[in-house]
C-alpha cells in the first residue's frame, strides 16, 4: 500500500482549512464534467478545454504528444539483483495494450552505492530496459524515486551515506509507511538534502551521469529528478503552508540545480518537476518558475481515502477541486502538465467505474498524458492480473488517442459503449509535419479518414495519418 488509513486521516485533517470547497451533494457538476458513459468533444490548440492556457508537450518535429502508460519499477531488488523484476514483457504488453509511455523507477542508492562510486552494472541494467522500452515505441522518463528519503529508513531513495538527520529520533511504522515522512530524522534528512552544498553537488552530478548516459537513447523523453518530495515542517505550521514553503524556497532551486546540470550535457530532453504530493488533496503548488524551455508539471493524482482503500464519493468535489488547483501553475508557467503518478488501491469499489470515467474525462482535459501506478501482474495497485488481463476497472484506461497529432485539434472524443473514438484536427501547413499517429488498444479497430488525408499504414494497436497541408481532417475509429 502507498499509505494507509492513519496517515489518510491525518493529511486530511491538516488539509482541512486549506482545501477548496467541496460540492454538495445536490449541486449539478459544473459545465465540462465528464458523462458517466462518453467522453465529450474537447476544443482548443492542444485538444483539451484549456488548452490555450496549458501548452501541450511536443517531439522534435512540432507535433502535439500524448504519453499514457504506466509506472514499471523494481522495489524489492537491490545491488547485483537491483531491477531484475522488470522485463522485456513488461513494454510489449502495454504496447500491445495502446500505451506508449513508461515512468521507470532508478534509485540513487543502487546507482551511486559510495560518494562518487557510480555503478557501472546498474547503468548498463537501465539501458537494458530502455532498450526494450525502444524496441516496442514506449517513451521513458527516467525517475529518480524516493521513498520515506531512502536506505538508512529501510525504504529506496537517496543513499545512506547522503543522509544527515542530526541525531534526530526515527520510529518505524510498518503499518503505516507514509506517516515515517512525519518523523523528525526522515523531514531534517530531507532539510540536509535540500541546504547542504556538498549534498546538492551530489545530486546535481548524479543526474548529470544519468542525463550524459542516456542523452540520446532514442526511449527516452525526459527525467523526473525527485519522486514525491517532501520537507521539514516548522513550527506553527501546517501542512499545506509548510508545503508550499518547501515548494518555493528548497524544491524551485533544486530543481533548477538539477536543470543546469542535465541541460551541460543534454539540450534534447524534458525535465518533469514535482510538486509535494499535498496537491492531491487540492491544494495550489508554491513553485517557482525554473528557467529552462523544457519543463514538465508533473503532478501525483492521489486522494487520502482512495489510498487507504475507500471508495470514490462523486459527490465530494476531490476530481474537481484536483483540477482547479493542479492546472494553475502550468497556466501561469507556460508549461505542459504530464501526470506521474494516479490510480487508487481497491478499484473493485462500488463507484471506482465512474471514477475511472470522471478521472479519464479529467486528465484529458488539461494534461498531455499520465502514468497510472503501476504495471505489474498481480494484485493491489497492479493494472493487470497474473494472466496479463485488465483487473476490475483498470480497463477503462485503454482508449484511442493520437500519441503524436500533426496540426491543431478541433475536437477529440471517446464514446466509451458505442466504441467510437472521433478526432477533428486541422492539419500543418507546407513545411509543417504531415504524419499523425493514432494509438489503438488491443482489438480490432476500423479506421476511417475524411477531408484531404489518408489511412498510410495500419498495423496492431496502430494507425497512421497522413494530410495534405493545411487540410481539415476527421477521422472515426470503430471497435468492430
Amino acid at each position: 500500500m502507498r499509505t494507509t488509513l492513519a496517515a489518510a486521516v491525518a493529511v486530511a485533517a491538516l488539509l482541512a482549512p486549506t482545501a477548496a470547497q467541496a460540492r454538495p451533494a445536490d449541486q449539478d457538476p459544473p459545465a465540462g464534467t465528464a458523462h458517466p458513459v462518453a467522453r465529450g468533444a474537447v476544443t482548443g490548440a492542444s485538444g483539451r478545454a484549456n488548452g490555450a492556457d496549458v501548452p501541450a508537450l511536443t517531439d522534435s518535429r512540432g507535433r502535439t504528444l500524448t504519453l499514457r502508460g504506466w509506472n514499471v519499477g523494481d522495489k524489492a531488488h537491490r545491488g547485483d539483483a537491483a531491477l531484475s523484476a522488470i522485463t522485456e514483457k513488461h513494454f510489449r504488453d502495454m504496447r500491445a495494450q495502446g500505451f506508449n509511455f513508461a515512468r521507470v523507477l532508478v534509485f540513487w542508492d543502487d546507482l551511486e552505492p559510495s560518494p562518487g562510486r557510480y555503478s557501472q552494472a546498474y547503468l548498463h541494467k537501465v539501458e537494458r530496459i530502455l532498450d526494450w522500452a525502444a524496441r516496442h515505441d514506449v517513451k521513458v522518463v527516467l525517475d529518480a524515486h524516493q521513498d520515506v528519503f531512502g536506505p538508512a529508513f529501510d525504504h529506496r531513495g537517496i543513499p545512506a551515506w547522503a543522509t544527515r538527520t542530526d541525531g534526530l529520533p526515527f520510529t518505524p511504522h510498518p503499518d503505516d509507511w507514509f506517516s515515517e515522512y512525519f518523523e523528525p530524522a526522515v523531514q531534517r534528512a530531507f532539510t540536509h538534502l535540500y541546504e547542504d552544498e556538498d549534498l546538492q553537488r551530489a545530486q546535481a552530478r548524479m543526474w548529470r551521469v544519468l542525463a550524459d548516459r542516456f542523452a540520446r537513447h532514442p526511449a527516452v523523453i525526459g527525467y523526473d529528478p525527485i519522486n514525491e518530495p517532501m520537507g521539514e515542517l516548522r513550527g506553527g505550521e501546517d501542512l499545506a503552508t509548510a508545503a508550499r514553503r518547501i515548494e518555493r524556497d528548497q524544491l524551485t532551486p533544486m530543481y533548477q540545480r538539477i536543470a543546469d546540470a542535465i541541460r551541460s550535457v543534454d539540450d534534447r530532453n524534458w525535465i518533469f518537476v514535482e510538486p509535494t504530493p499535498i496537491v492531491g488533496e487540492g491544494v495550489p503548488t508554491g513553485l517557482g518558475r525554473i528557467d529552462d524551455p523544457k519543463i514538465v508539471y508533473a503532478p501525483h493524482f492521489y486522494n487520502g481515502a482512495m489510498e487507504a482503500g475507500g471508495d470514490y464519493d462523486p459527490d465530494a468535489g476531490w476530481i474537481e477541486n484536483y483540477e482547479q488547483a493542479v492546472t494553475l501553475y502550468p497556466k501561469e508557467h507556460k508549461v505542459p502538465v504530464v501526470v506521474g503518478e494516479w490510480g487508487p488501491l481497491n478499484n473493485a469499489q462500488p463507484n471506482m467505474n465512474r471514477f475511472y470515467r470522471e478521472a479519464m474525462a479529467s486528465l484529458g482535459r488539461y494534461s498531455s498524458g499520465w502514468a497510472g501506478w503501476e504495471w505489474c501482474y498481480g494484485g493491489g495497485y497492479c493494472a493487470v492480473d497474473g494472466t496479463g488481463a485488465f483487473r476490475t476497472n483498470k480497463e477503462l484506461t485503454a482508449e484511442p488517442y493520437a500519441e503524436a497529432l500533426a496540426g491543431t485539434v478541433r475536437s477529440a472524443s471517446y464514446d466509451l459503449e458505442a466504441g467510437t473514438y472521433r478526432l477533428s484536427y486541422d492539419a500543418t501547413g507546407l513545411r509543417g509535419a504531415r504524419v499523425t499517429e493514432l494509438s489503438l488498444p488491443a482489438g480490432d479497430w476500423h479506421v476511417k479518414v475524411r477531408g484531404g488525408a489518408l489511412v498510410l499504414r495500419k498495423g496492431p494497436g496502430r494507425a497512421w495519418i497522413l494530410a495534405a497541408p493545411n487540410a481539415r481532417v476527421t477521422v472515426t475509429v470503430t471497435r468492430r
